[in-house]
């Protein structure tokens, strides 16, 4: 990358309690220099029965993450409902959840359909904790010209002076863009690549190849063996539950030997767990999953997502002790 990419410093990480009080500061990553190959979970965000936030969940949800061998996060992505909630909302989620980022690499989606509230939730961001923001197309209108697409994120680098990296998911924003509009934004030094979860190989594959020494990572896991074959890493929602088993994977990665087996391992795991909570799926459903190895047993989303069904609770219990003893 050119001296002035490198030269970009990372986010301050001086995150602000509700009161105002500024908590002690942390060292920050700087996603421009820091190890490109590495594994963030997409965060579920807990909620409680009333559908409010959890921060007591999601500390304990934090800290087992980084104990199973995570080096980060992705705070409210898609996996973590970052659209069923308020901009007020998400600010006081990640001003709870940063008092402690227990040395994980704070990834913060920051994207909206409009360029107001983008602009706002990635300055908010940079000041609370985030190593660099993940930003989302804006998605109400569909299929949008790809010069409009490059244009919305002009306006985003001419405020956001901090790493900021496209979500690229148009299977749920409507918004599929080719190569041409991520080369567009190399131009910028604070872009730090492209979180690909369309989970097409052939186009994870283009886009890695546009973006040399860019960071495009994969958030599907059919992607995670091209992912580390071009010194790159995941974000995946995989993470949540088989936390450990990703984290396996990177660690055969790093060590030089062959990721197959790791990968297999993960792969047999979802199946087995598929298998056993049959019927069992969605938001709801990986959020008992993950609470039961936190040992709390809470499940609670916001509409249109659905409730997990007391009938399908035991059959998540008996999946994750089959995944407790595979571990």
């Amino acid at each position: 990358m050119e001296n002035t990419r490198r030269s970009v410093m990372g986010l301050a990480v001086g995150a602000i309690a509700a009161s105002g009080i500024a908590q002690a500061a942390a060292a920050a990553i700087d996603p421009l220099k820091a190890p490109r190959d590495r594994f963030w979970v997409a965060a579920l965000t807990p909620m409680d029965s009333r559908g409010d936030f959890d921060p007591g969940a999601y500390d304990a949800m934090l800290a087992y993450w980084k104990s199973q061998g995570a080096d980060g996060v992705l705070v409210l992505g898609t996996t973590g409902e970052a659209q069923a909630f308020s901009v007020a909302e998400r600010k006081r989620i990640l001003e709870q959840a940063s008092r402690n980022k227990h040395g994980l690499d704070f990834i913060v989606g920051t994207g909206t359909a409009n360029l107001p509230e983008t602009i706002e939730l990635s300055r908010h961001a940079a000041d609370n904790g985030a190593d660099s923001v993940l930003i989302v197309p804006p998605f109400y209108d569909k299929n949008p010209k790809g010069q409009g697409v490059t244009a919305y994120f002009d306006q985003v680098f001419a405020q956001i002076k901090t790493p900021v990296r496209y979500y690229h998911i148009p299977r749920v924003t409507g918004v599929p863009v080719d190569v041409s509009v991520f080369k567009s934004l190399t131009q910028y030094p604070n872009f730090v690549g492209v979180k690909d979860s369309n989970g097409d190989p052939a186009e994870f594959a283009a886009i890695t190849a546009a973006l040399p020494g860019l960071n495009v990572v994969t958030g599907t896991d059919n992607n995670l063996e091209a992912t580390l074959k071009n010194g790159n890493g995941c974000i995946l929602a995989s993470g949540n539950v088989y936390t450990h088993l990703v984290a396996a994977v990177f660690q055969a990665h790093r060590a030089g030997q062959d990721v197959k087996p790791a990968i297999q391992k993960l792969a047999d795991a979802q199946v087995m767990f598929k298998a056993t909570a049959a019927g069992a799926s969605g938001s709801a459903a990986n959020k008992y999953a993950v609470s039961l190895l936190l040992g709390r047993g809470q499940a609670h989303v916001r509409p249109p997502g659905l409730q997990l069904e007391d009938a399908h609770k035991p059959q998540i219990e008996a999946a994750i002790q089959q995944l407790r003893a595979l571990a």
